[in-house]
């Protein structure tokens, strides 16, 4: 039989796993981190496009970022409905 000393340390570990979880899931739904991978993206591309020669690469780089950040807000949306859906 486990001691109460072993529960309260393993109740501990739980809740510091707890607070890494959500810090998690709050920085996969956050602002910021969607803000970052449209700004990696538009740079990225930029890139790309200067290497490859196309014409007007900072104007051209704009279509995959506004894509992104489209399916940032199409993609909760669907994911709500979906879960809706399952749940009947």
């Amino acid at each position: 039989m486990e001691t109460l000393e072993t529960l309260r340390k393993e109740i501990e570990e739980i809740k510091i796993r707890n607070k890494r979880v959500e810090s998690d899931k709050a920085w996969e739904t956050s602002n910021a981190r969607k803000a970052l991978i449209i700004a990696l993206t538009y740079f990225t591309v930029v890139l790309f496009l200067i290497v490859s020669g196309a014409t007007n690469p900072l104007l051209n780089a704009i279509i995959p970022s506004l894509g992104f950040f489209l399916s940032t807000l199409t993609v909760p949306a669907v994911k709500n409905w979906w879960i809706r859906n399952r749940n009947k």
